[in-house]
């Protein structure tokens, strides 16, 4: 059952993506394109298709192969995503005016270096709700209100699991020798989608018990603009509380791997996260054999959402709203919708 920071606010119910068109996101670029350079950084228009397939149908048009092209993040098939993608090709006029069946290119500009996974600030979300009853604006401005200036639990979407949920035992099974993947693509999405469910749990663990926006001594903290990490010295509790409350600092949960940033030995935080990994039966020398597959790293435990703004008219509520790269927009809705089970069919950012 997932657990709500507003808990204490009504949802608004609704139906989520009755059709792709109530479902619209669009990426915020880290940087833009210089304008020269070998690669053409092409902004794409999508529906009804992964962006995996999407990516395989732009490089057969332009006769580029895989390789040559990168993208920032996937986007969900249900939803009309426009989103970056780079290709090493050198007709920009052909490139621009580029269309293939569930995906058409909207503007083409030259950069000297191939987008990778991660270059990317947010995202931007506008979102329809069917069949919301009355006085769901007022109830979604006060989700979007309390979350604005407490940010949202920055916990995977449920989608992050597979259709059926077993990735992330699957993922444990992987690093315990237990089940063999060939595919190197898909043992990293099994180890995170491991990584990803432990996250989960130190989260709801937090936000249950009520240190979800406290300091524990000895945690990893990350810098609000910077994503700087340094570990929070016994000394410096109420000072870095007080940093937390003002939203330039934010506790930080484990992404676990052999090269994760690590509380400070035998503090409480460190003991925490021990206890959370010994809980799953992966032994944490288990990561080392996997190599960049496990490395780790640290998650903020919130995540500031910005733009908001919610209207109804009839029965249909439209959300907008911006979350930042790896945040998921699912996890929002559920604060809003008060759904009975987690939202496992949207897209994440």
């Amino acid at each position: 059952m997932t657990q709500f920071l507003t808990a204490d606010l009504p949802g608004t119910g609704g139906l989520l993506k009755a059709v792709p068109e109530d479902f619209v996101v669009e990426e915020i670029p880290a940087y833009h394109p210089s304008g020269e350079g070998e690669h053409l950084f092409l902004t794409v228009e999508k529906v009804g298709i992964t962006t995996q397939e999407m990516v395989r149908r732009i490089g057969r048009a332009l006769g580029v192969p895989p390789d040559d092209i990168g993208v920032a993040g996937q986007k969900d098939r249900q939803a009309v995503a426009r989103q970056i993608v780079s290709v090493r090709a050198r007709d920009i006029v052909r490139a621009s005016n580029l269309v293939v069946e569930g995906a058409r290119v909207l503007a083409a500009a030259r950069h000297g270096n191939k987008l990778r996974t991660g270059h990317l600030r947010g995202n931007r979300f506008t979102i329809t709700l069917r069949g919301v009853g009355d006085g769901a604006e007022e109830k979604a401005r006060a989700v979007l209100d309390m979350i604005g200036t407490s940010w949202l639990p920055n916990r995977f979407g449920q989608q992050r699991f597979g259709t059926h949920g077993d990735n992330a035992e699957a993922g444990a099974q992987v690093l315990r020798g237990e089940r063999h993947e060939v595919d190197r693509f898909r043992r990293r999405f099994l180890i995170s989608a491991f990584q990803s469910l432990l996250f989960n749990r130190y989260l709801d663990q937090r936000l249950e018990e009520g240190t979800l926006h406290r300091v524990i001594s000895g945690e990893v903290l990350q810098r609000a603009g910077t994503g700087g990490l340094f570990l929070c010295a016994a000394n410096e509790l109420l000072y870095n509380q007080s940093r937390v409350q003002m939203h330039q600092i934010v506790p930080t949960g484990p992404m676990f791997g052999h090269k994760m940033f690590a509380p400070e030995p035998g503090s409480p935080a460190a003991e925490r996260e021990a206890a959370l990994l010994a809980s799953s039966g992966v032994p944490p020398s288990t990561f080392d054999q996997f190599g960049k597959l496990a490395a780790g790293t640290r998650r903020p435990l919130l995540a500031r959402i910005e733009g908001t703004s919610a209207r109804q008219s009839g029965d249909a509520l439209v959300l907008s709203f911006s979350l930042p790269s790896g945040s998921y927009a699912t996890v929002l809705l559920e604060e809003i919708m008060k759904p009975a089970a987690p939202i496992a069919h949207a897209a994440d950012s």
